[in-house]
Formats: C-alpha cells, sequence, structure tokens
C-alpha cells in the first residue's frame, strides 16, 4: 500500500510538474521520505490537484478565448471599455446567481475599470425565454435595467419576464422579433459550447484572466481573482 501511495503521488506530481520534475523529486527524497513526507503532509494531494485542475482550465481556456471574452453586443455590466474583464455564465432561475449579483455590483462599484460579460446560459426550466428577452435588451441597450428586474422579480415565468421588461422599457415589437431570430439561437448555442468546453458543469461560472472558477464563490474570491488579472 505504501508503495502505491508513493506511485500516485509521484504521478501526481508529473502530470503538475511533469516527469523530470517528478523524476528530480524523486531523486532527491527517494521512495520512502516521500512516503513520510506525504503522510506528514496530506495537505500537499489536494494543493497539488488543485494546481493540476488550474493547469486543465487554463488549458480549456486558451482554446476559445477569443470567444469568451467578447460580449454579445450590449449584454455588459460595470465600465464597457474596462481593461479588466470579468464573465459570468449564469441563468436567471439559479438560486446562486441571485445570490452572486449583489457581489457583482459591489466589485463594480470597486473597480471602475470593470468589465462584466454576461454570457446567458439558460440550463434550468423556465429560463430560456428570460435568456432570450436579456438579449433583446442588450440589442435596445436596456441591458442592466432587464437584467436587474429580472433578478429582483424571482424565478422566471413569462409573467416575471414580461414585467422585467415593461420595467427595462424594452420595446415589446422588437424584441419578440428578436428573441425568434437565428441570431438568438446562436448566441445561446454558443455559449452552451462555451461552457461545456470550459467543462462548466452548471451556473454561476466565472472567468477572469485565466482563471476558471464555479459556484457562488464569493465576492473575495472574486475581487483576488480581478487583482490578479489586473497585476496587482
Amino acid at each position: 500500500m505504501g508503495n502505491f501511495r508513493t506511485s500516485a503521488f509521484v504521478a501526481l506530481l508529473a502530470l503538475v510538474f511533469g516527469f523530470i520534475g517528478a523524476g528530480a523529486w524523486q531523486a532527491v527524497f527517494g521512495h520512502q521520505q516521500t512516503r513520510e513526507y506525504l503522510l506528514e503532509n496530506p495537505e500537499i494531494l489536494r494543493d497539488l490537484a488543485d494546481s493540476y485542475d488550474r493547469k486543465q482550465a487554463r488549458e480549456r481556456l486558451a482554446d476559445v478565448e477569443q470567444d469568451v471574452f467578447v460580449p454579445f453586443p450590449g449584454a455588459v455590466l460595470g465600465n464597457p471599455q474596462g481593461k479588466v474583464t470579468l464573465v459570468e455564465f449564469t441563468d436567471y432561475g439559479c438560486t446562486y446567481c441571485r445570490q452572486s449579483r449583489d457581489h457583482v455590483a459591489a466589485l463594480v462599484k470597486a473597480n471602475p475599470d470593470l468589465k462584466v460579460v454576461i454570457r446567458e446560459w439558460p440550463i434550468f426550466d423556465g429560463s430560456e425565454q428570460a435568456a432570450r428577452m436579456a438579449l433583446a435588451a442588450a440589442r435596445q441597450g436596456k441591458f442592466t435595467a432587464f437584467h436587474d428586474a429580472m433578478f429582483e422579480l424571482g424565478p422566471p415565468s413569462e409573467q416575471s419576464v414580461l414585467k422585467a421588461a415593461a420595467a427595462a422599457g424594452i420595446d415589446m415589437a422588437q424584441a419578440n422579433a428578436f428573441m425568434a431570430s437565428k441570431e438568438a439561437d446562436f448566441e445561446l448555442a454558443k455559449n452552451m459550447g462555451l461552457a461545456r468546453q470550459l467543462a462548466f458543469t452548471g451556473t454561476p461560472s466565472w472567468v477572469v484572466g485565466d482563471q476558471v472558477l464555479q459556484g457562488a464563490v464569493g465576492e473575495e474570491k472574486l475581487a483576488e481573482a480581478i487583482a490578479e488579472a489586473r497585476g496587482s
């Protein structure tokens, strides 16, 4: 069992640091020393696994980076010309997305150079109409108003979507035409494809700099990622 644990540890080192790095570790510490070190510091496996996950996420992001950071026209919160971009994959039916809205608002307030790109990813039942209306609102320059109203009105329904649209002052004739368009179909399909390529399993999910995050990670963690992306 000890040799198996050591081999697993070395294999993980190889994945994270490359086989040369793993070989160097073995050369310095040896099998027995490696096993003892691992038993005394089991948290290193977690740290190495996290490092490997981040490495894999960065590689996935590199394949789709240009598409991820370019918003659907108008689907932006904060500073549209901001130097730092935070991307959120979101769903109006997602409780954790609703909870994260205050965090995003606080980050926008604290970071005048922050652009928040919203990628509509309706994965909950009944959310697609809200996502399509949000894109229609973006086309009319009323995205922020609709986005805020939609979350304030609660879970998506035909009634809540129409109320949010009215609150945002959306031209419904134009909106209805857009919602049924191929352009709307393409954007939602594109966002789903990006989410899958990034291995996201739900909403909210985030991209900032070269970091990929999943879940309601909280304002502090997002702020740290933004600061790192800014280079401060």
